[in-house]
């Protein structure tokens, strides 16, 4: 795929004077609230670049925080927009419907896991999905208990406020949160010393029982791979073993792949490599390109449970984002991406597990696909030290590269390229991670 935007690294001057007015702007005119990575502003992006309004070319390993999987400028998905803006923006699919919102929820029926009888609602961001899959889930069992896991980050309205692990910056502040919301432990492969999936997934069902009880249990919901929480990866067995007991006992299992779905991980959905097929899976981000979109795909029964009108939202699937998503789809099918994103990660394991030899700083290198992490600690112990993810991620920024932390104790780089980046950018990319690490190293001894 050729793109307009020069595919290599060049920093200016960072930030420039336009990105620096810019954000003065920024600070007079939006809510402190609304904070931002980077100090400069973007004008265009495509393939791993984006350019920001100085001439900066930065290489792209945040993808919008794995929203632009298939490329921020992708050609099928601008063409599809433009053509469905001429047609029409907006009927609400509720007041006239739309073919595009059919397709989408037939595409989703046809490529998320199991091969049962499917129904789709879409709505418009990935937070408004989980709660709606908690809505459709406690409407068919009757109950209203949901359990989600240590680590979790499920969004940001009341709800999924209260589904999500870390405070600061989601919770602090803004409770109290909604009620029959407990939390179960993860397995944590890197803390979880000796424990292996099945002990963990007996660990957790344990504390469910003891807790919460299934009889009270409409869902337990939980990311294949954790996305904010730190890209941690349970260990083998763990989600079969929950996705059984749920089943077992009357529980729907819900997967949020917000961030894991369409391609991240090497497969099409997390959840496809080890076989598990959940009740509800709750997608966005990666769906549409870069639109807002997002959806709750099911098991028919469990989604027609709520009554007529009980699901729904003015903006919920619009016509431009269905677009966008159809074209995404044909995207990830067409290009091979899920190849793509294995291709991808056997050169950043390559690189990171090279330099985890190198340094015990690096405690872990984990994740799958286009959806890979360091956790960083203190040499020789687990003691988390986001101090150091910190410095690197500042080094990378003021060097062109864009690279994200997380965790919930802020310890983790996450790497999170888009598919379409070439693998000249991302050994430029990660040459620069490595000096950023060697120049933390200097700092210290120095």
């Amino acid at each position: 795929m050729s793109h307009e935007i020069p595919q290599s690294r060049h920093v200016v001057q960072f930030p420039g004077p336009r990105s620096v007015e810019l954000m003065q702007r920024k600070q007079a005119a939006v809510a402190a609230g609304v904070g931002t990575t980077m100090p400069v502003f973007a004008t265009r992006a495509g393939g791993g670049i984006v350019e920001d309004v100085d001439g900066n070319r930065l290489i792209d390993l945040g993808s919008g925080i794995a929203v632009t999987t298939v490329g921020a400028s992708n050609p099928r998905v601008a063409a599809a927009v433009a053509e469905q803006v001429q047609a029409f923006t907006h009927t609400c699919f509720m007041i006239t419907p739309y073919e595009g919102y059919v397709a989408v929820a037939e595409a989703l029926g046809r490529l998320t896991p199991g091969d049962h009888d499917k129904r789709t609602a879409l709505f418009n961001s990935g937070a408004e999905a989980v709660e709606n899959a908690v809505k459709i889930a406690r409407s068919y069992t009757g109950k209203q208990a949901v359990v989600v896991f240590d680590h979790a980050y499920h969004g940001r309205t009341n709800l999924t406020m209260a589904m999500t692990a870390k405070n600061m910056p989601y919770k602090h502040g803004f409770g109290p949160f909604a009620s029959e919301v407990y939390r179960a432990p993860l397995s944590y492969p890197f803390r979880d010393s000796g424990v292996d999936g099945a002990a963990a997934a007996q660990r957790a069902i344990t504390v469910i029982e003891k807790q919460v009880g299934a009889a009270n249990l409409a869902a337990v919901v939980i990311e294949p791979i954790q996305g904010e929480g730190g890209f941690i990866e349970p260990a083998d067995g763990f989600l079969p073993a929950l996705a059984d007991w749920c089943r077992a006992n009357g529980v729907v299992f819900v997967a949020d792949e917000v961030q894991t779905g369409f391609a991240r991980t090497g497969d099409l959905f997390a959840c496809d490599r080890e076989g598990v097929v959940p009740d509800l899976i709750v997608t966005a981000k990666g769906i549409a390109g870069g639109l807002p979109l997002s959806a709750v795909t099911g098991r028919a029964e469990i989604m027609d449970a709520p009554h007529g009108g009980g699901l729904g939202g003015t903006y919920g699937g619009n016509p431009i984002a269905c677009a966008a998503a159809l074209a995404a789809i044909e995207t990830i099918e067409a290009d091979g991406l899920v190849e793509r994103a294995r291709e991808i990660e056997a050169l950043l394991k390559r690189r990171l597990d090279a330099l985890q030899s190198d340094d015990a700083r690096v405690g872990d290198v984990r994740g799958r696909g286009a959806m890979i992490a360091v956790e960083l600690v203190q040499p020789g112990t687990t003691e988390p030290d986001a101090a150091l993810a910190s410095a690197v991620a500042a080094y990378a920024h003021q060097r062109g590269v864009i690279v994200l932390t997380c965790g919930t104790f802020g310890n983790v780089l996450r790497f999170l390229p888009p598919l379409t980046i070439s693998d000249e950018l991302l050994e430029d990319a990660f040459d620069v991670v490595a000096e950023a690490f060697a120049s933390t190293r200097e700092a210290v001894s120095a």
